[in-house]
């Protein structure tokens, strides 16, 4: 299993040809407290780049991009009533939705853990 970042803040795990997308711990901190989640409806193909769900916080709401072209093969439907989730856990139990990936070479782009932290202290 892979895991890649977007300077967006949203990490896509792979495994396989499906991929699991959600926001990081530090978008999630950015954001403040989770109110509302919007996910897509399973089918619905999405580019990357293209929105994939929208968060909604006590400060602002949020588009959350895909990180990688593909179809929408599941949606964390347990966000709906407790998007919270989302604060607590944003790397495991609270993702968005899980894609097939239609464009595996998309990944190349992505950062690795690494690059990830670095960005992100390179912020602060």
């Amino acid at each position: 299993m892979t895991t890649r970042y977007t300077k967006d803040h949203e990490y896509v795990r792979i495994d396989g040809d499906t991929a699991t997308v959600g926001i990081t711990d530090y978008a999630q901190g950015q954001l403040g407290d989770v109110v509302f989640v919007e996910l897509p409806a399973i089918g619905k193909s999405v580019g990357k780049g293209d929105e994939a769900a929208v968060v909604e916080s006590v400060k602002a709401a949020s588009e959350v991009y895909a990180p990688v072209s593909g179809e929408v093969v599941a949606v964390n439907s347990a966000l709906e009533g407790s998007p919270g989730t989302v604060n607590e856990d944003p790397l495991g139990t609270g993702w968005f939705v899980k894609l097939k990936v239609a464009n595996p070479s998309e990944l190349e782009g992505l950062m690795t853990e690494d690059q990830y932290k670095a960005f992100v202290a390179g912020i602060s």
